[in-house]
């Protein structure tokens, strides 16, 4: 092989790999990149396809917001950021005028106080607590906890006057207005105050029946007399049944991880659209509990309120009794049966007049099984006073019926 054919075989191999080169790489690598050049540019051209590409970067409106699952549909699209800081402004600044500081002035007097040299001596001291309430009419009505204005004390070492002093702080103002103490009620843990002022902001109640676990909630009050202060968290449960350990009244409140701290009582615990859900009424304090707080649901409140306005009390279908729960195993053991035992039967009562007797163990109420005071009584509260009430009773071994008719109870 000469040198020209030697040179034509190399040129002919170059042209060779050159347009193997083209045909199996670059060309292919080229459409592709157009390919995808093309798709994107159309996807990116159709907004649904872009959001859920880059994700949304538009904020709406709170108020058309559907962080809020109030009305029981369910959001099932993701939040940004900004929306939920948007939706915690929109509540604050929608609740914010409606909440007030109360503090509350006491006298306090030992009973039983020992000098060192042993003479007896009775001290009395001033003491001051601090609560928050909710402004419920423009007109200066404000709702808050019955502990928070309630002086009464059980302790045999000192005793607590009424209250000498109630004030009330507004949102944005530093004075302070007296008030007055319209009526309260133990067994709910509610009061209501007026204040002589007008032009108020009222809150808005939202339907606490409809509230969900997982939906935004904002607690607001007045924390350690800090002044008014938000926080937030979500609804953690709902319908969660909790004793008080003072009253050993039972409560059925919506639970949050919103810090409620000493001060938040009365408060309001509210909704992303700023409206109130609940009362902040209780918290879990203890070694390794964190955000564990309660408040009374709004709905099982408004008769309440209505009736501390109208009446200064609350007028409660009244049997007359006074009971002790027997289980499976205490009514085994005394040979009686599972139910309430009736300890005692108060004189010209609806339980008297029916023929109720100590000893008697009350085992049904209109038809329903019961096996505590806490049934027997949720039984009762949904008559009114003068409805007539069906009890079936086991008396010495045996069961009878009595219909009773509800009389009147005072809440204090």
């Amino acid at each position: 092989m000469n040198e020209n054919e030697f040179k034509n075989v190399i040129n002919t191999s170059k042209s060779y790999h050159s347009t193997s080169f083209g045909k199996s790489i670059a060309i292919p690598f080229i459409s592709g990149v157009l390919g995808c050049s093309l798709v994107l540019g159309t996807c990116f051209g159709v907004s649904g396809i872009r959001e859920r590409i880059l994700g949304s970067t538009e904020t709406s409106s709170p108020t058309q917001s559907n962080t809020s699952t109030s009305s029981g549909v369910v959001n099932t699209d993701l939040v940004s950021l900004s929306n939920y800081s948007d939706t915690a402004i929109y509540a604050a600044s929608k609740i914010l005028p409606s909440i007030v500081g109360i503090s509350v002035t006491y006298n306090v007097t030992s009973s039983s106080y020992y000098s060192m040299f042993g003479n007896g001596q009775t001290l009395t001291s001033e003491a001051s607590a601090s609560g928050s309430g909710i402004i419920i009419s423009e007109d200066g009505y404000i709702v808050t906890n019955n502990h928070v204005v309630d002086s009464s004390s059980e302790s045999t070492y000192y005793d607590i006057s009424e209250a000498t002093s109630l004030k009330v702080t507004l949102y944005g103002d530093e004075t302070q207005y007296d008030a007055t103490i319209v009526g309260k009620d133990s067994q709910t843990d509610l009061a209501v105050l007026k204040i002589d002022k007008t032009g108020l902001t009222a809150a808005e109640f939202a339907d606490s029946d409809t509230v969900q676990v997982g939906e935004f909630a904002m607690a607001v009050g007045n924390p350690l007399d800090l002044g008014t202060t938000i926080t937030c968290g979500v609804v953690s449960a709902v319908n969660r049944k909790v004793q008080d350990s003072e009253s050993a009244t039972t409560f059925s409140c919506i639970q949050t991880d919103a810090a409620i701290n000493s001060g938040n009582s009365g408060g309001a615990l509210v909704n992303s659209q700023g409206q109130v859900i609940g009362i902040n009424t209780l918290k879990v304090s203890s070694t390794g509990v964190e955000g564990i707080g309660f408040a009374i649901p709004i709905n099982s409140t408004t008769d309440i309120i209505d009736q501390l306005i109208t009446y200064n009390t609350v007028k409660r279908p009244y049997i007359g009794i006074s009971g002790r729960d027997l289980n499976a195993e205490t009514a085994d053991r005394y040979n009686l049966v599972e139910g309430v035992y009736v300890v005692s039967v108060e004189e010209y009562s609806a339980a008297e007049k029916a023929g109720l007797k100590v000893g008697d163990v009350i085992i049904g109420a209109d038809g329903q099984s019961i096996t505590t005071m806490d049934q027997l009584n949720e039984i009762k509260n949904s008559h009114s006073i003068g409805d007539t009430m069906t009890l079936k009773i086991n008396r010495d071994g045996q069961e009878r019926d009595l219909t009773l008719t509800l009389g009147e109870q005072n809440s204090n």
